[in-house]
């Protein structure tokens, strides 16, 4: 009988500390889609970015991913971002997909330029620079470590015979 009621007492220590931690991530992930105006920015890849990825400014979210299209003219990834209200992008902003570590998620960073000028709900953003997956550098530093890039030695002078 004490046995059970030990395994009772362990069983609701573990649901409680269990929905202690679903509260906790829940209060403190930063989850809600921002509301905001709408920006379209082009990519040549955009590497595993889903919609609902974070939009980021020097390492603060002012938006979300809204969209993902294919431009069936050019085959560029074509990404519609929501930019909170009261975010307002030079003209001249660079938009980079990048990762938020080894083995984080996506998302997109903005840099904004120096123009006086904005863009405006609706509008586009300028070029973009490319993304490069882990992977893809990982691979050229193999390749580049096991190809033989050294220029071949000159031939040694023949010894001299007797």
């Amino acid at each position: 009988m004490g046995r059970n009621l030990i395994e009772t007492i362990m069983g609701a220590v573990v649901l409680a500390v269990a929905g202690f931690f679903l509260v906790f991530a829940y209060t403190h992930a930063n989850l809600k889609k921002i509301e905001g105006y709408e920006i379209t920015g082009t990519f040549a890849s955009v590497g595993g970015l889903d919609t609902g990825a974070d939009v980021k400014i020097n390492g603060i979210k002012v938006g979300t991913v809204a969209a993902q299209t294919l431009d069936p003219v050019t085959y560029d990834a074509v990404v519609k971002l929501s930019i909170a209200h009261g975010i307002s992008l030079p003209s001249d902003t660079v938009a980079s997909v990048s990762s938020e570590g080894l083995l984080g998620g996506k998302f997109i960073k903005l840099t904004p330029g120096k123009s006086t000028s904005m863009i405006a709900a609706g509008g586009a953003l300028g070029p973009s620079k490319n993304f490069k997956s882990i992977e893809e550098m990982v691979g050229q530093l193999i390749f580049l470590a096991t190809t033989d890039n050294q220029p071949s030695a000159p031939p040694s002078p023949a010894a001299p015979r007797d």
